[in-house]
């Protein structure tokens, strides 16, 4: 069932070590905090590596009465690129899974 040479208590100890090396990344990642911006920073939207809206910054001059569809878009905007930031650092944070020789 398994490859010649592959020992099963190896594979078992890395997969073990793997999950750990997961589970404290996602730790990791859901601690950290990621900073975006929209509109030449007139929002600024702060959301945790675990995808949570923390804050909302929203300057003076980004608000107007008569065009809140842009706001909203601007809010919009910030909040995904602080989670794209969030994503990026969740792709270099996980452990490389090709250790285990599957």
């Amino acid at each position: 069932m398994f490859p010649e040479g592959m020992d099963m208590n190896e594979l078992l100890q890395q997969a073990q070590s793997m999950q750990a090396q997961l589970q404290q990344a996602q730790e990791d990642l859901a601690n950290t905090v990621f900073n975006g911006t929209a509109g030449g920073d007139l929002v600024q939207a702060t959301v945790t590596g675990a995808g949570e809206l923390v804050g909302l910054t929203i300057k003076p001059d980004a608000v107007d009465v008569d065009d809140l569809e842009s706001l909203s878009d601007l809010i919009v905007a910030a909040v995904r690129d602080a989670n794209t930031q969030a994503a990026n650092q969740a792709q270099t944070m996980m452990p490389d899974l090709g250790g285990l020789g599957l």
